[in-house]
């Protein structure tokens, strides 16, 4: 059976088998039985492909790396684990965006501490989504049920929705520039922050706000499956968000 899968993401990024194979160091001949056959790749060149392609060895090849071997890799994938979000440096976030050049994609509630501690992100991601990084920002609805749920569980009645509003008019600022910014009605689990292949997970923990809930820095590797998994996560919502444009985003 052809590796369908394969074959498309060397489409996409315009590369023939002649092309992949001098650029990996292989006969033109294995990689046509890599798409046509699909035979699995030495373990260095599926790694090589992955980075080419910019897709995961676990999705080009789901057989090649066992269960127990992706748990181990995506151990490995944890940088750093934070007792709460507090606690992570700020030098981290501002280093995390201004290195971005694929995609910056930010999943919250409301995720106010960002704009409160840098007055610049606005400005920040409205340049990086110019020069061609896909910068999208997904905020609750301040009117699904679940928000206010959220904010009752921390004690809090009628706040998230407020963060969410009050956040909402930085990200006015962004009309008519590159940046997507979405409404989701997504029962959050955790808040993501994707920053190319690193990430930072805010876990939610019943009863405490955000900032007193543990954060994981994750930085993808090749063959690793946690990464992926909170990836995963992302464009769920992506599909079920609406994007903010017109007379809604002024409203």
């Amino acid at each position: 059976m052809p590796n369908h899968r394969l074959r498309d993401a060397m489409l996409r990024n315009g590369m023939t088998p002649a092309v992949l194979a001098e650029k990996i160091g292989v006969d033109p001949k294995t990689v046509e039985r890599w798409i046509t056959q699909d035979r699995t790749p030495y373990q260095r060149h599926r790694h090589a492909i992955g980075v080419l392609v910019g897709e995961s060895e676990s999705y080009l090849w789901p057989n090649a790396v066992t269960p127990e071997t992706a748990s181990r890799i995506g151990q490995s994938e944890v940088v750093q684990l934070y007792s709460r979000r507090s606690s992570v440096p700020y030098d981290l976030w501002r280093r995390l965006i201004s290195r971005s050049e694929r995609n910056i994609d930010i999943l919250a509630y409301a995720g106010l501490f960002l704009v409160e501690q840098d007055p610049k992100l606005i400005d920040t991601l409205r340049a990086k989504a110019d020069a061609g990084v896909n910068v999208t920002v997904f905020l609750g609805d301040p009117d699904n049920p679940a928000i206010e749920r959220r904010s009752i569980e921390e004690g809090m009645p009628g706040v998230m929705a407020a963060k969410i509003r009050q956040v909402k008019q930085y990200y006015d600022r962004l009309q008519g520039s590159r940046v997507e910014v979405r409404y989701h009605e997504t029962t959050l689990y955790n808040s993501i922050y994707r920053f190319d292949d690193e990430m930072l997970v805010n876990m939610h923990v019943l009863g405490l706000p955000a900032p007193h809930a543990p954060v994981m820095h994750l930085r993808k590797l090749s063959g690793g499956d946690l990464f992926d998994t909170y990836t995963g996560t992302l464009d769920r919502v992506r599909a079920a968000s609406h994007l903010l444009c017109g007379d809604e985003v002024a409203a």
